[in-house]
This record gives structure tokens, sequence and C-alpha cells, in this order.
């Protein structure tokens, strides 16, 4: 519920209690005033997301304190009460800032309407300001034709008519976000709100209130009441992106959100109902973490609804080329390069390279090589940097910029045996590992992947469970990696 505090300032004693009558049957918090400075003290002591303002006051006019409320960081929206109304004092009050103008005597109707227009108000106004603080995303279209990917568009036709929750499971960069978009897009939510949170990014001890918002004073730091990604997705859909990084103390919490849709902020005692579906995301197998008690089981099975899997790059080579040609023409245009198209040599480089980062590593090779092809406009295979598999060295570089290292071609090994997938990539990270010296900000670097995800490709590897992080493979300020195509 977008509106929760008001103000009711009214000299009238009667219209004022009957005002709070009104409001308290509908779960508003209410606070009375009949004189400015009694309104002010209020003011000073919380926040307030509506008053209800009467013009005319014992101490002075309620259009002076409209405009002084314009003013403060966090101003409520005012609505106007005046039983002497005209059209020009109207317009003047509207001018000064006033949501809505209500003449006495008013219905319990007109109360209700002017309420619901502030509540959608001020929904709409919190997700604008949150969406504005995300970074421009270029176009989402899920590209490719091979038949694993039209059979992904059916299924996304198919289930985004639904209200379903949606596990989206696929490796890094194979465009989970981009799946969840297009649900989003076809679904009766459309018009509602897309709220994204990247629970990767954002540390343990403020997920919580990511989610749910807190109250005034919740917490150091907490100096006014803020809603929570949950609120502002109300009527619309919640992306929660690598759900698998959250806490288990997190997780029961989200699980009775799922079950039940409501919460309570943190530091709150309110029981706040919301109507989000959620779409989750992750690159890790959810029940092999269930096995290995990393995850509740009973929230997997909630979140586990319809499971949509995403296949690697690798396992749909037909749509290489078509999207390194697709992103060639769009890197053309935003770096103002005029590029003819890859050779022979370069096509078949594409082709054959294992793309461990699925199609955000071939978005990046093709933005590379936009930038460092010839004045010929042909894009050769030294303008796409593939490396095979790194080979020991014994110093790392100096160079801090990720390098490519030259390695030797896979094969089969002298007992005929030819290793998989899953054993060149436990291979090629304990390699980057060692030429790395250990530095494991270093290693995720060279291996164009998060420090997150390579520390937990290593407890796969090794069979452990997630520890503490190191100080040294603390991630960046902002961690997530942004995609102009791929998401993740």
């Amino acid at each position: 519920m977008p509106i929760e505090k008001i103000i009711v300032l009214e000299d009238d004693a009667i219209l004022r209690n009957n005002l709070a009558q009104t409001l308290r049957r509908r779960r508003y918090d209410v606070a009375l005033a009949s004189t400015i400075a009694e309104a002010q003290e209020y003011l000073q002591a919380d926040n307030f997301d509506l008053i209800i303002l009467d013009v005319r006051l014992p101490d002075g006019d309620g259009t002076d304190l409209l405009k002084a409320l314009q003013q403060r960081p966090q101003r409520p929206l005012v609505v106007i009460t005046t039983g002497f109304g005209s059209v020009e004092s109207a317009v003047e009050c509207m001018k000064n800032g006033a949501f809505d103008y209500l003449i006495k005597p008013f219905s319990t109707e007109q109360i209700e309407v002017v309420l619901r227009k502030a509540e959608e108000f001020t929904q709409l106004l919190k997700v604008n300001r949150f969406l504005s603080q995300e970074t421009d995303e270029a176009e989402q279209e899920l590209l490719g034709n091979s038949p694993a990917m039209q059979e992904l568009r059916q299924l996304i036709r198919k289930v985004a008519r639904t209200q379903a929750t949606v596990l989206i499971q696929g490796e890094s960069g194979t465009g989970k976000e981009l799946v969840a978009r297009a649900i989003y897009r076809e679904s009766p939510r459309a018009n509602g709100p897309f709220i994204k949170v990247n629970c990767a990014a954002i540390p343990e001890n403020l997920i919580e209130s990511e989610f749910f918002g807190h109250e005034k004073g919740a917490f150091t730091g907490a100096i006014a009441k803020r809603e929570g990604r949950f609120e502002l997705a109300h009527g619309g859909t919640i992306l929660l992106d690598e759900i698998s990084e959250i806490s288990t103390s997190v997780q029961a919490k989200l699980l009775r959100v799922l079950q039940e849709r409501e919460f309570e902020r943190v530091g709150g005692t309110r029981t706040i109902k919301v109507d989000v579906r959620v779409i989750a995301t992750t690159n890790r197998n959810l029940e092999q973490s269930v096995e290995r008690k990393e995850f509740r089981q009973d929230l997997f099975f909630r979140l586990n609804v319809v499971p949509i899997h995403l296949p690697p790059l690798r396992e749909r080579r037909s749509d290489i080329i078509p999207l390194a040609e697709e992103f060639m023409r769009r890197f053309s245009r935003k770096h103002g390069v005029h590029v003819k198209g890859f050779s022979e040599a370069a096509l078949a480089a594409l082709q054959s390279h294992s793309w461990p980062g699925n199609v955000r590593e071939l978005q990046n090779v093709v933005e590379r090589a936009v930038i460092l092809c010839g004045d010929d406009g042909l894009i050769e295979p030294g303008h796409l940097g593939l490396a095979t598999p790194i080979q020991l060295h014994s110093s790392p570089p100096t160079d801090p910029q990720p390098t490519a290292v030259p390695a030797a071609r896979p094969g089969p090994a002298p007992d005929g045996h030819f290793p998989t997938l899953a054993e060149l990539e436990k291979q090629h990270i304990l390699a980057a590992l060692d030429y790395c010296k250990g530095n494991r900000t270093h290693a995720a670097r060279i291996l164009g992947i998060s420090i997150r995800t390579l520390r937990n490709k290593l407890h796969e590897i090794h069979g452990t469970r997630p520890q503490a992080e190191d100080k040294e493979d603390q991630p960046d300020t902002n961690p997530e990696v942004t995609t102009a195509e791929t998401g993740d």
C-alpha cells in the first residue's frame, strides 16, 4: 500500500474526527491536527505520505504550509479542502504543488476517489524513481533461429499468459534476463512495473531491506521509510536474478512471500500484501544446492513451478554466425565503424570456439573485433582475440588488463580419453589460477567472468560449501555485469 501515514489538518473537530474514522477503517495511520504548528511537529518527527489540509486555520493559511512542504526532500502529497472554493483558488493551489482539491462538504466517495488516485500516483512515482537509477538497456529481443530457440520462444508464449512462478536456469551469459523480460512483455502484467533484484550484487546484510523495505530507524542509516522491491513491483513482475546467492535466513522469509504474498518491512509490524509475479534465475544447479543444504527444498519447489532451461551456445552452433553478424551490425553503428564482415578464417574461428561465456562472450568478442578491425573493414581471426585453454607459465602478467595467454589446442590423452567440456573447464580454471599465482580476482578478469562466478565454480570443483569472501576477492563496488544484448 503506497499510502500509509496521513495527517488530517482541520480546525473543525467534527469533520476532523469523521475523516479520521473513515481513514482508519481503511487501515491508514492517521495523525490529527487543528493548527499548522501541530502539523509541523508531526512532520518533524516522521515522514507522512499524504496531508488533508484545510485552507483557513487558526494560526495561518494552509497554502503557506503547502508552499513550505515543497522544499522538503520527502514531501507528502497534499489534498486541499475548503468551504470557500473557486476555480481561481483551486488553480492557485495546484500551481503551488497540491495534488488535489476538495470543496466542503464532500462525501466519503469523493475521499475514496482521491485516495485511490493518490495511491496510484505514489506507486508510479516510486517505480519511475527506481527505474531511472538503472542503466539504459539496448535492444532486448531474443536472437537465434535454432530449433532450441524456436522451442524456447513457444514455451515463453505459453508461460507468459499465466501467473505461474518461473525458474530460469542456465550458464552465465545464456540470456536468462532476456527470457524473463520476454515473459513479462507478453504477459497480462506488461503494463505493470518490471523490477529486477540482482541478488548476487547486494550485500547479505542489506538484501532483506532491498526485498521488503525498512522503517525509519530500523537500523543505522535508515533515516526514512523505504519501500522494498516487492512493494515497487506491486501489480507487475519481480525478477530475482541469481536467486541461489541469498542466505538461508532470507530464503525462509522469501518462502512466506511466495506462499502468502505478504511480508513486514525491516523494523516494522504492519503486514503488507502485494500482487506480484515472481521470476527467478540462477546459473547454478539448484537441485544440487538443495542436496548440499545450501538452498531450501521447499523454496526450490515454490520457485520451480515452471522450469525453463537455457541451452549454452555450444549446443546451438547454428546460431553462432547469425548472432555474430547481428552484433557486428549493431556495434558498427554504435562505434561509427565501417565493417564489411568476417573473413572465412574468422567465421571458422567463431564456429570452432567452445564459448564458455556463451552469448555474452560472443557479444564482447565481436565488439572488440569491430573496434580493432583494419581499414579494409574485414574482421580477421586476430581481431577476435579468441584463446584456447591456458598453458601454465612461471609468472603472471604484469599488465592488469585482461590478457589472452597462448595455449595449445586440447586433444585426446595418450590413453585415448578425450576430455569432456566439464573437465576442460576445470583444467582451464585451475590453470588460470596457477598462472595468476592464486589471485582469484585477476584470474576471474582474464577468464572474462565475475569473481563470484569463479568462486562458485571453485566450490563445485572442490565439492565445498561457500565460505566468507577473502578480502582479496571482494567484488568491485558495482559487481553486476551489464550487457546490452544478452542479460543473464
